[in-house]
């Protein structure tokens, strides 16, 4: 329980159907598909869409989705993979001849064909009740009337200004600036292709003149798409195997690489052998065992994780018993490792953008749901005739001839957004998220153990500081203890401020022995759970 003489806020309660979203007003479009008849699948892609107007720089209709729904009673999960692909001219032998070592965030080149349109078609098909027709009214209006910008979108807006200015997205820019909160922004360009889509689905995204549009703006900037690579999107997402792991009489599920979900069971796995810290959740040795198995899981995921289309990713060998046991055996409780085994840890940057949010509906369906641009506003590079802003998911290519995720044509990126389920017996007990670039695994393992092993209430898990191993330090909020922040630097621990927070969660806890849901949203964003 929570101190009440202490800000923060408690666990949201309801009985009927739940949401959790990252802006209240796609929370509330959640909750009006789900009074009108809808399940949990459809209001989860009516407030995504949502989002891809009002929460821009986080996520939008040219970027990337993946998705786990859980249908009640059928104790399956089922995962889709809505992650776009390399364009067919994109071979290495391309960026070699040009001498290109690495993608620029900005480059056209890091633009894959979008994902999210035709993933949402394809799991409204397979597991909605309703159709983009309808589901996408709600963003139509955002787009068309616009809607007040919220203080965390407009400070993240601020600091990618420059990034829309080299990228031409002057629409985004009104009188040259950022919009501040409470500033009304709106996307009629976008709302007409929304439109498009809801009157004739994905086709009209991938085919026609909204592609012809996202093409051109890319080609003029020196990009290889071309209107054939797009309409190939048109049947792109796929459902897929879902990888699991039974952890403290749980069944964690994720999704398969391309995505890096394997990494939170790989935590999970590492961290499992281990008894509880005796310094409980917020003592130094719980943090520093979670930072020392988040160096191995991370230097695991840069070496093998990338398209299984493409090449053998080994995940069987990665979550075996005996290697996790290997790797867990790597950590002790008194000193960081000065070295890791090779391949080392990761070269990418640690802050991304992304909208991740659950639904649980009155059957007792639960989705998980994440969808992303990659970085703020993607590329920044807006198709202005369309309004579409495009993604740069590319930029997880790597150049290098030879290694697993070296970019190829029709490839997928080895990926950073993951959605959690987890199921006891059969049933979903909950949906759950932590976005956040490639903080998601130790987001989501962070979380899980906040709340199912050292027995903080749902938001105070989501609530409590962050820490985060990259790029040889460890990033810590300004929220970490100085008490703790000195006894892991006398671990041998690199601390480094963290200017951003780290990532953004939301849970729904289905509560099958007392009839309720119990839903809590991330504190470092503008949302919030609500149920009725």
């Amino acid at each position: 329980m929570r101190d009440y003489h202490l800000p923060g806020r408690s666990p949201v309660y309801s009985t009927h159907g739940m949401a959790a979203t990252s802006m209240p007003a796609a929370t509330l479009t959640a909750l009006d598909v789900l009074r009108a008849g809808g399940n949990a699948l459809d209001a989860a892609v009516a407030a995504v869409a949502a989002l891809c107007v009002i929460e821009p720089q986080s996520t939008g209709i040219g970027g990337d989705c993946f998705c786990l729904y859980a249908p009640a009673g059928t104790g399956k999960v089922h995962a889709l993979n809505g992650s776009g692909r390399a364009p067919a001219a994109a071979t290495i032998e391309y960026y070699e001849s040009r001498q290109m070592r690495a993608q620029d965030n900005t480059s056209p080149h890091s633009v894959t064909v979008p994902g999210a349109v035709n993933a949402w078609e394809t799991l409204l098909k397979a597991h909605g009740r309703k159709g983009l027709d309808e589901l996408l009214q709600p963003a139509i209006r955002f787009a068309q009337d616009g809607w007040p910008v919220h203080p965390k979108v407009s400070w993240d807006w601020a600091r990618l200004a420059d990034k829309l200015r080299k990228g031409g997205s002057t629409p985004f820019l009104p009188n040259g600036t950022a919009p501040k909160p409470g500033d009304l922004f709106a996307q009629p360009a976008l709302a007409e292709t929304l439109r498009a889509i809801a009157r004739h689905g994905a086709e009209a995204f991938y085919q026609g003149p909204v592609a012809a549009d996202m093409v051109a703006t890319l080609r003029e900037r020196g990009g290889l798409h071309t209107e054939a690579d797009f309409a190939k999107g048109l049947h792109n997402a796929e459902f897929v195997e879902p990888i699991t792991l039974h952890w403290k009489g749980y069944d964690v599920y994720q999704c398969p690489p391309n995505g890096q979900g394997l990494l939170v069971l790989m935590l999970l796995g590492m961290l499992d052998g281990l008894p509880p810290a005796p310094d409980g959740a917020s003592g130094a040795i719980r943090a520093h065992r979670h930072i020392e198995a988040a160096r191995l899981a991370y230097r695991d995921r840069d070496a093998f994780i990338a398209d299984p289309g493409a090449v053998d990713v080994p995940v069987k060998k990665l979550l075996s018993p005996e290697y996790l046991a290997a790797q867990r055996a790597l950590i002790s409780d008194t000193t960081a490792m000065p070295n890791l085994p090779a391949p080392g840890e990761s070269i990418l940057p640690q802050h991304k953008d992304t909208v991740y949010l659950c639904v649980v509906d009155r059957d007792g369906n639960a989705c998980s749901f994440i969808n992303s641009l990659f970085e703020g506003f993607g590329t920044g590079i807006l198709a202005h005739k369309s309004g579409v802003m495009l993604q740069n998911r590319g930029l997880s290519f790597r150049l290098e001839r030879g290694h697993p995720n070296c970019i190829a044509p029709g490839k997928r990126p080895m990926h950073t957004i993951i959605p959690g389920m987890l199921m006891q017996n059969g049933r979903a007990v909950m949906p759950f998220g932590v976005m956040g670039g490639h903080y998601q695994p130790m987001g989501q393992s962070w979380f899980l153990t906040n709340f199912l092993e050292y027995g903080l209430d749902l938001q105070h898990s989501l609530d409590l500081f962050r820490v985060f191993p990259t790029g040889g330090k460890v990033l810590v909020e300004r929220g970490v203890p100085d008490d703790l922040a000195r006894k892991l630097a006398a671990m041998g621990h690199d601390l480094a401020p963290t200017e951003r927070p780290h990532g953004g969660g939301q849970a729904i806890w289905i509560d099958h022995a007392r009839g309720c849901l119990v839903g809590a949203s991330e504190p470092r964003k503008d949302g919030l759970a609500l149920g009725y």
